[in-house]
Order: C-alpha cells, then structure tokens, then sequence
C-alpha cells in the first residue's frame, strides 16, 4: 500500500508511516500543498496511492467523475496529532485491505467507518 496524505494532516503522519515500513508522502513534501483536489487525485491515481484527507470533496470528485481509482479514506476527526493518525490508518489497512486494493472511500472516526466501492453509483 502506498499512501498520500493531504493537506491539513500533519505531515508526521507520513513520517510514522514511513517507520513502519509503509510507502507514504505528504502532499507538503512534495511540492503540492497548493494543489488542487483534482491534481491530488491525479498523482495519486497515476502512482496508485491512497489519498488520506480531512476533506469531503475528494468523495465527491470521484462520484461525479465515475473513477474506479484512487481510494480515499476521509478523516472525521481533526487534530489527530502523528500517532494517533498513524494508528486510525493502520488499523482501517488492517480492516479494508483488500477494499483499499480494489478501489474504495471510507469516512472514518477512531471509533467507527464505512466504506463504499468505487465507482459510487447514486
């Protein structure tokens, strides 16, 4: 699993994830922390990422446009400081792995989530 964190996570997320052997960038370390949704969802796509992000509109952008691709998980809780957003992303790869793998958006707290396929067909 590789991983894109967005904007508005810390990006020690991303650090974390790294020491845990994960594949994982922060938008911020790349360059793109003024990029658009739709750039976000580009790269992640073309380098089969997993967006992370506090925003709703990623959901959105991928229902009206019927993409199979990338999976996005949306944090529902903000100031999750690096740990406590480390262990909310390890466990729902634990949990939704193979959902994650196929094409999937989850909405997630740390004490729940739910989880739709992608493409989201209204």
């Amino acid at each position: 699993m590789r991983w894109l964190l967005d904007q508005g996570l810390l990006r020690t997320g991303a650090h974390l994830l790294r020491e845990q052997s994960l594949d994982a960038m922060h938008v911020g370390d790349i360059g793109m922390s003024g990029a658009s949704d739709p750039e976000i969802i580009t790269i992640a796509a073309l380098e089969e990422r997993i967006i992370v992000t506090l925003d709703a509109d990623f959901h959105a952008l991928l229902a009206k446009s019927d993409a199979a691709e990338p999976s996005v998980i949306r944090i529902r809780e903000e100031g999750l400081k690096g740990p406590a957003l480390c262990q909310l992303i390890l466990q729902l790869w634990k949990q939704f792995q193979a959902d994650l793998t196929t094409g999937c958006v989850i909405i997630a707290t740390r004490s729940q989530a739910r989880l739709r396929m992608l493409p989201i067909k209204f």
